[in-house]
Order: C-alpha cells, then sequence, then structure tokens
C-alpha cells in the first residue's frame, strides 16, 4: 500500500522517529491515503476539490474508513483541508495497519518526565524490510526500470515532503536518479499530479509557519 511505503520511508528504522518535522509527516501520509484512493478509482481531484467516483468500500479497513468520511463530509471539498485534517492522525492509522500486518510493533518508551509511543520495526525482519523501503526505491531510479504507477507516486510525496535526500543520499552516485524525478511525476495523471502539488504547498506553509 502506498501509504505503508511512504511511513517506512519517513521513519527511521532503528528508532521509528519521523525523519521530518512531525506535521510535513503526517502531510505526506494524509495524501498517501488520499492516494490510494484514487489508484482505486474512487476519488478524484477538480478543481482543487475531491470529488467522489465510486462509493463502494475498498477491501482495505483504513481506505475504506478514509472512503466513508469523504463520503460523510459533501461540503468540504478543498484538497488541501483534507489533507490538513486527515493529517492529525494519519501516522497513528497508518501505523495501526502496519502493526496488523506484522511490519512494526506499538513500542511505549519511558523518559523523565513523559513517555514516547512510536511504530518500531522490532526485529530483524521488520527492520530490515523497514530499510529496504527506500533502497528499493534509490535502486529502481539509479538503474531506470520502469517505476510502477503506485511508486510513480511514492516518489512525487517524496519529493514533495523532503524525502528526497533520505532515497537518493549521495548526489554523485545517484545524479542521474536525480534528474530522473520529474519525469515520474510528470508521467502522472492529472489528479495524482495535482495530488502532489498541492502536497508540496501544504508542507512549505507549515514549515513556513513554523520558522517564524
Amino acid at each position: 500500500m502506498l501509504a505503508d511505503q511512504y511511513f517506512l520511508i519517513a521513519h527511521q528504522d532503528r528508532t521509528g522517529r519521523s525523519r521530518l518535522h512531525p506535521r510535513a509527516t503526517g502531510l505526506g501520509l494524509a495524501a498517501a491515503l488520499l492516494g490510494e484512493l484514487i489508484l482505486e478509482g474512487r476519488i478524484g481531484i477538480a478543481e482543487g476539490d475531491l470529488i467522489i467516483l465510486d462509493r463502494h468500500p475498498p477491501a482495505d479497513a483504513l481506505a475504506h474508513d478514509i472512503l466513508d468520511l469523504l463520503i460523510a463530509q459533501p461540503q468540504h471539498r478543498d484538497v488541501r483541508t483534507w489533507l490538513a485534517f486527515l493529517s492529525q492522525d494519519a501516522e497513528v492509522r497508518v501505523g495501526e495497519r502496519l502493526v496488523r500486518l506484522g511490519a512494526v510493533d506499538l513500542v511505549t518508551r519511558r523518559r523523565m518526565l513523559s513517555t514516547e509511543t512510536v511504530y518500531l520495526p522490532n526485529t530483524a525482519e521488520q527492520r530490515n524490510a523497514a530499510a529496504w523501503a527506500p533502497a528499493r526505491l534509490a535502486n529502481l531510479l539509479v538503474r531506470g526500470i520502469e517505476l510502477s504507477l503506485t511508486d510513480r507516486v511514492l516518489v512525487g510525496l517524496v519529493a514533495a515532503t523532503g524525502l528526497t535526500r533520505h532515497v537518493l543520499y549521495d548526489f554523485e552516485m545517484h545524479r542521474q536518479a536525480f534528474q530522473s524525478l520529474p519525469n515520474a511525476v510528470s508521467a502522472l495523471s492529472g489528479d495524482l499530479r495535482d495530488l502532489i502539488e498541492f502536497t508540496e504547498a501544504s508542507v512549505g506553509s507549515v514549515l513556513t509557519v513554523g520558522r517564524r
């Protein structure tokens, strides 16, 4: 699933902590959840608004929940509004799906004055799978292998949220892969390109406000 792969790339496999500002991670995950529904033909984007194309429930429980939420709120259609709303608990929602899949464990750490809860790859097998998520994407880009539609969206969201350097970590070695990124996104349909552009704009706004 798109959001699962984004989650694993966006979090450190040894600590479970986000590689980005938490709000940027939330927006990336929110976009990935909407992207899953676009990829399944359940929703689309027209002039900055989300539109329902197919009300039949997806097989995945989380995707089903998100679609139900969109259907239940017909008065709210602005993509950036939905990105902001879904970003509030997208990390928990996707983290819980990964727990159900056995990809991570829910771990609570005690600190001096607080506790920290993370979704952590807690076994060698889980850590290998988490580390493979960015390595797999880098391998596809470096070798020039044709990307699946889902991977094209994943590349777009990685770039839009500032995760590129965690996938393509060596500019000289990955120079050609960097140059191929725009082509990966430009080949997407208008709905998916719009989703990536709105995500990039939302992340930019969040980080700008955070620096004031």
